[in-house]
């Protein structure tokens, strides 16, 4: 059966506004959490993005729920050994209930120092390559590394938990998929395609748990829930790579002009109707996902939990 969790969104809220998701999603019937990292947001309406990382540990003292990361990418920005600091230390804070999902970036925030911004296919190779290096940190032994990408110079990771933290490979196509089959302990993907599932799998996945997220709009009038995801997160429905290599939130506003608001109440659950949230999470359950993590957009939290704790959650693991 599949885990249900609570999508924590650092573009949209701020951190006292996260802590507080997490406790309401706790009280919810939410079993785990995953929170984004972002250096900006996708675009100014957003308006917020605080360090994945110290909202990590004020997580571990807020709540008793399982965290992973959806996910960093710690090939660019951070060094993968700054990351394997960061991932260890918040495995002990969590008392090993931390899970590192990594994935290949977007441009929007990893070009910061002004760094190029590499092809799939190399962003690919670092990513392997980071996943190494962080693997051999989380042993707690002294490490020297010499690759492609990345120097690795006397470093040793003397907080470590008792067990390594799983990394979870993130990935939208086949190629990236197998990756995770070959490199992750897991694999995570927005969509429910099983064919994606069934890449991972045929890879070296296949006693490895699947993960997935969505957004939703829960509220009482499915016209006004529309036009705040079109105001909020048009960038869902950008196709193809613009999501990876745009560099900045106004290159995505001028993009989510291609988005129209009929797209959006085609595409994303919007508005009360019970059956359509419980329809789209069943949806990931049936493709063979294991974890599926739900956030929903917009200020009107109390209701989106108070109807996922009565209803939804319960028709989906009752």
């Amino acid at each position: 059966m599949a885990a249900f969790g609570y999508f924590l969104s650092c573009e949209e809220f701020t951190p006292a506004q996260l802590l507080d998701q997490a406790r309401r999603a706790a009280d919810a019937g939410f079993t785990r959490l995953a929170i984004s990292d972002h250096y900006h947001p996708w675009n100014d309406a957003q308006g917020s993005s605080p360090f994945v990382w110290s909202m990590i540990g004020a997580l571990s003292r807020s709540v008793d729920l399982p965290v992973t990361t959806l996910v960093t990418c710690p090939t660019v920005r951070l060094h993968p050994a700054v990351t394997a600091q960061a991932a260890a230390t918040s495995g002990v804070l969590l008392n090993g209930r931390f899970t590192l999902g990594v994935g290949t970036g977007e441009a929007l925030n990893e070009h910061v120092h002004g760094d190029r911004w590499p092809s799939f296919a190399e962003r690919a190779d670092m990513l392997e390559e980071a996943v190494e290096v962080m693997r051999a940190l989380f042993t707690g032994e002294e490490v020297s590394h010499r690759g492609r990408h990345y120097t690795v110079d006397n470093a040793r990771l003397y907080t470590t938990p008792a067990d390594p933290p799983p990394i979870h490979v993130s990935g939208f196509g086949p190629n990236a998929a197998a990756l995770a089959g070959r490199i992750g302990d897991g694999f995570v993907t927005m969509t429910p395609d099983r064919r994606l599932v069934d890449a991972f799998r045929a890879a070296g996945g296949a006693a490895r748990p699947v993960i997935g997220g969505v957004k939703v709009c829960w509220g009482d009038d499915r016209d006004k829930a529309v036009e705040l995801v079109h105001r909020l997160w048009p960038t869902e429905l950008l196709p193809g790579e613009l999501a990876q290599i745009l560099p900045t939130p106004a290159h995505f506003e001028q993009a989510s002009e291609l988005v129209t608001p009929e797209m959006i109440g085609e595409a994303v659950t919007c508005g009360n109707d019970a059956d359509q949230h419980i329809a789209t999470l069943r949806a990931y359950v049936e493709a063979g996902f294991d974890e599926v993590y739900v956030g929903q957009i917009g200020p009107d939290n109390e209701a989106f939990f108070d109807a996922y704790r009565s209803t939804v959650l319960p028709a989906l693991t009752g």
